[in-house]
């Protein structure tokens, strides 16, 4: 099938040239508005294939379905990809290339700029030899991350539709937007108009990789309220809320912070922290596999409070939590068909499947929160949200040989 999917490589290097940047702390969805610009070309080219029911919604999402072509009850199946890319690398005027037929070594990126990926740093490129790899010039990221799955949902439309004899269910396509800065596209997507039984997300790294479960996660916002006093009468007078905030995250153990555990491991990690002495306000991601431990991490913060409440006063600290998504493993964990096709996609298509945990969110995570069940299958992309990102030619195939496969399974 190598041959046939070369289309698949043609539609990557054509979305990665167009800037859809997301920015942080924009109060808006989409984020940018550069975001439809994608969108738009998906839509012109869902039409020109054939997909019914396209749509693009106010926060730049975009909607298409394939019609079931089969004579069984198939539940309908979506596919869903992110178009934005990181605001934390550029990802204007992007220069993709294609480096043939890799033999181990290091790639020059940018002969010019000295720009050079190098497999001290990155180790995975040695899994790839005798690929072909998808790079940038090294003065931007690439945008496969996730360009790459939106181009093999693409593809996978594109093939469906122009192969009347394989046969499937409904099908569903989905783009979001804007889920590099916090899933606000997932958030508000259409799930009614999208109408699938459940779904798969396309993104992250090595083929094969099969996620269904990810971190419950919370943001805790911590306010400290100090006593002012003159210093040079301060004695047993002055609360200082710098201070009392200090003592709060020392109490916070250091092998549970997020730059020491990994695997299925929780943490707390610091991000912001503001404050003066009448007033400091301090912000943790909280996160846990487990729901139970979840929110065991919520009331050991509390407790903290309740602490240093009993030591400075009531009201002098205040721990306030606002949940921003949940694990999706607890929407499929119902389905399991949803795994077992997946699995078995991947095993018909020669590769050996790894489920494995996602350590952060995925716009799985906010549409299984949201009553929609779904996991998340690798698209093949290595080193994201850096100049050094790429993906190669046999990973974009592949990944889109598992998605014919595994549209077409549902209807057997």
């Amino acid at each position: 099938m190598s041959k046939q999917l070369s289309s698949v490589v043609e539609k990557f290097l054509r979305y990665v040239k167009i800037d859809t940047q997301s920015v942080h702390n924009i109060p808006t969805v989409p984020s940018t508005e550069k975001q439809k610009d994608l969108g738009r070309l998906l839509m012109r080219e869902l039409e020109e294939m054939g997909a019914k029911d396209i749509r693009m919604c106010d926060a730049g999402c975009v909607y298409a379905t394939i019609p079931a072509n089969c004579d069984t009850d198939a539940p309908a199946v979506g596919f869903i990809a992110h178009m934005d890319t990181t605001p934390d690398v550029n990802g204007t005027d992007v220069k993709p290339w294609i480096f043939e037929n890799y033999q181990g070594g290091d790639i020059v990126l940018n002969k010019d700029k000295n720009i050079v990926m190098r497999t001290e740093l990155f180790e995975n490129m040695l899994d790839h030899i005798g690929e072909d790899f998808i790079v940038s010039d090294g003065t931007t990221l690439l945008g496969a991350d996730d360009k790459a799955g939106v181009a093999e949902v693409m593809y996978m439309a594109e093939y469906l539709l122009s192969h009347p004899e394989v046969k499937h269910g409904t099908i569903k396509l989905g783009f979001t937007t804007d889920e590099e800065v916090g899933c606000p596209g997932a958030k508000v997507f259409d799930i009614d108009y999208f109408g699938a039984d459940f779904a798969y997300t396309l993104d992250g790294h090595y083929v094969g990789e099969y996620n269904c479960q990810s971190f419950n996660a919370a943001d805790a916002i911590i306010t400290v309220r100090g006593r002012q006093v003159h210093p040079g009468r301060a004695k047993n007078k002055m609360i200082n809320a710098i201070t009392v905030a200090e003592e709060f995250d020392r109490m916070i153990p250091a092998h549970d912070r997020c730059e020491h555990v990994d695997g299925r491991e929780g943490y707390f990690h610091m991000t912001d922290f503001e404050g003066t002495v009448s007033l400091t306000k301090m912000k943790y991601l909280v996160r846990d596999f487990d729901m139970d431990g979840f929110n065991n991490r919520k009331d050991f913060m509390r407790r903290i409070g309740d602490y240093l409440n009993s030591v400075y006063g009531d009201s002098t600290v205040d721990v306030e939590f606002i949940d921003t998504y949940y694990s999706m493993y607890e929407a499929i964990k119902p389905m399991p068909i949803i795994t077992e096709k997946a699995l078995k996609a991947f095993k018909d298509c020669g590769i050996t499947p790894r489920v494995l945990p996602v350590r952060g969110g995925t716009d799985g995570s906010a549409l299984s929160s949201r009553g929609l069940p779904c996991p998340n299958i690798s698209a093949g992309y290595l080193n994201g949200h850096s100049i050094y990102e790429y993906v190669t030619v046999q990973a974009l195939e592949k990944t889109s040989e598992i998605l014919i496969r595994l549209a077409a399974s549902f209807a057997e």
